[in-house]
């Protein structure tokens, strides 16, 4: 599969943050669930109307022991709980297929929900999207979080924007396909592959903030962590979304349309 990672374009979100300095104790990005200001989006919320139906390409990286090797976990609705889940371990990778496809309405279009316990031990990771399974496109993201935390440590949610992690279990961080919009190769009105691959987050991998403001940052997150290691996959939750027949649906519709075309054809001989 081949992979594209995603200029950041000028605009004025992204010149807003380069006038915003780096804190310690809170950033210029959306707070934990339940405060004001959140974009979290709760398990329950009636916006969502479907979610993931199938798997492929779950590919765990270390520190993960068989009892989290479970990619059924990540079908269906998010349960909000710690077990609940598929682990990806230190880089892995899972894509998820939704029996149709992901359009870009106003809004989120989907969320991706993980399983931490609190506010902030926030495990992370980036998001990529494909219309054809062949070429994905990962969102945007950026950390603010100044220094490792260590394995249990804590990041503050409001550095953090674009990664899946972002809030605590039972809730999902939303993703806009408004901001891949334009990209070659990808349809935002026809996605069916969605993608999450787990950060490692000792700061060997970087956000797309601007070079010239001073990006890209290093990115953090709690590490290193063992047995689960690595993000905990709930579930994703799809917002807009346009069913699609599947290809044994489309043989019946076909061998439906020839029977009427020789009833019809019978009937003109008659």
């Amino acid at each position: 599969m081949r992979f594209k990672l995603l200029s950041v374009p000028a605009c004025a979100a992204t010149l807003a943050l380069a006038c915003m300095a780096q804190a310690h104790a809170a950033g210029p990005f959306a707070p934990a669930a339940g405060k004001p200001g959140s974009t979290a989006i709760s398990k329950d919320s009636a916006s969502f109307v479907q979610w993931a139906t199938g798997w492929e390409d779950y590919l765990p990286g270390p520190n993960v022991d068989a009892q989290w090797k479970t990619p059924e976990k990540a079908l269906g609705k998010a349960q909000g709980t710690s077990t609940d889940i598929v682990v990806l371990g230190d880089a892995g990778r899972i894509t998820l297929t939704f029996g149709g496809a992901i359009y870009n309405g106003a809004g989120a279009d989907f969320a991706v929900f993980e399983n931490s316990f609190s506010d902030t031990f926030l495990e992370l990771a980036f998001v990529e999207v494909s219309s054809n399974g062949v070429d994905f496109f990962r969102f945007p993201s950026y950390s603010f979080t100044p220094a490792p935390v260590g394995g249990f440590g804590n990041i503050d949610p409001t550095n953090i924007d674009g990664l899946a992690g972002k809030y605590r279990q039972g809730f999902g961080t939303p993703f806009d396909l408004d901001s891949l919009a334009g990209t070659a190769g990808l349809d935002v009105d026809n996605v069916r592959f969605v993608r999450i691959v787990d950060v490692i987050g000792r700061g060997q991998e970087f956000d797309n903030y601007p070079s010239q403001y001073g990006g890209p940052h290093a990115i953090y997150d709690p590490y290193p962590t063992t047995g689960s290691g690595g993000f905990d996959l709930d579930a994703v939750g799809v917002i807009h979304f346009a069913p699609v027949p599947e290809p044994q649906t489309w043989a019946l519709m076909g061998a439906g349309l020839l029977a009427l075309g020789a009833l019809q054809r019978r009937r003109r001989s008659a």
